[in-house]
């Protein structure tokens, strides 16, 4: 075969050093004679595994002991759930700010369970940007706030954090996270399907303030109270084992490659490229999301109609460009940018992108 661009928006690509890591290490993992596969999920080269993921993670964000990393299984979907089920007590509200598809999930999720009220939502204008802050109206005291940092399907990212007044927030980052420095410690919890910029599928992140952790009700199943994985670092059942130490190991690849704000300035270049692309077509290409709120992650496009968009998915994948459809619900195309993705993709698809414009514009 020749060049393969991994353009999927998860599972997505991984790094390359991390995919030649797995491989040496897979028949005999640190000279134990096992394959990490095969391993005890209670035996002292996981643990060591383990505490390592969730000490690497913290450094990255630069959060200290008063915050505890999680490994959950169930995906975000879970969580849309988890989250309701150990921070909305009856008589509370929380508050939810819609910007996609995955916002509302998580709302619709968390009205199964206690009282939600709408705090902003860009739904009206098919969500092509994130609500501005005078559009925010967060409640007086809500149990929580909740957004989705950056959504995947319609290719809108919060570029500026919302300002919530010190009550706690929620955020679901599973399609950005460690992409680019935030302010960790403004965030009260943050989870994140790992399948995107961490890992594999089959691990979800947590990550939350400790002492909030003890305050969900004691009357939850053991499995969905956070407090049960912070009790037991993420060991109280067997956790996805392979799954954690490949997010290990892309840890570190990011901590080599000068952490978090170097993967930052890259992805700004990558997304530019793109975007870049996009506007120069003269009309051809036409970008989703308003411009204040393109996404760094995901650039979702249409084209002049849906048969020349599904030409053009084709001829991509025939040229080595995997992944481009856009999200079933929506159509279009979609570029996913994701953190392991080289600057030469970006520069490649940009290529094809004027080529095919120039052949059928």
């Amino acid at each position: 075969m020749g060049q393969i661009y991994n353009f999927n928006p998860g599972p997505a690509i991984l790094p390359a050093p991390v995919l030649e890591r797995v491989r040496e290490e897979l028949p005999d993992y640190g000279g134990t004679g096992l394959s990490i596969l095969e391993m005890s999920h209670r035996s002292k080269e996981y643990e060591a595994i383990n505490a390592e993921a969730e000490a690497r993670l913290k450094a990255l964000l630069g959060l200290g002991d008063d915050y505890r990393v999680l490994f959950v299984q169930g995906g975000a979907s879970l969580q849309f759930a988890m989250v309701p089920m150990n921070f909305l007590p009856a008589g509370r509200v929380a508050d939810y700010l819609l910007t996609g598809s995955w916002s509302e999930k998580a709302r619709d999720e968390a009205r199964l369970l206690g009282e939600v009220r709408v705090a902003a939502s860009t739904a009206g204008e098919g969500y092509r940007r994130i609500p501005r802050a005078d559009e925010i109206t967060p409640s007086d005291d809500p149990a929580y706030v909740h957004l989705t940092s950056n959504n995947t399907i319609y290719g809108t990212q919060w570029r500026r954090w919302p300002d919530v007044g010190g009550r706690r927030l929620v955020a679901d980052m599973s399609s950005d996270i460690l992409s680019r420095p935030i302010p960790a410690r403004d965030f009260a919890l943050i989870y994140a399907g790992a399948q995107k910029n961490l890992g594999p599928a089959g691990v979800t992140v947590v990550i939350a303030r400790a002492a909030w952790l003890e305050e969900a009700p004691r009357t939850l199943p053991a499995m969905l109270r956070y407090a049960t994985y912070a009790k037991t670092n993420s060991l109280y059942n067997t956790p996805p084992v392979f799954a954690v130490y490949v997010l290990n190991l892309t840890l570190g690849w990011i901590a080599a490659e000068g952490g978090v704000a170097a993967l930052a300035a890259r992805n700004e270049r990558k997304a530019r490229v793109i975007y870049d692309a996009i506007d120069a077509s003269g009309g051809f290409y036409r970008g989703h999301a308003e411009p204040d709120s393109r996404s760094l992650m995901n650039v979702t496009f249409r084209l002049p109609d849906p048969e020349q968009e599904q030409l053009f998915v084709r001829e991509a994948t025939a040229a080595g460009f995997v992944g481009l459809a856009g999200h079933r619900s929506v159509g279009g195309v979609r570029a996913s940018l994701y953190n392991a993705l080289g600057l030469d993709a970006c520069a490649a698809l940009a290529a094809f992108m004027a080529d095919f414009a120039r052949r059928h514009g």
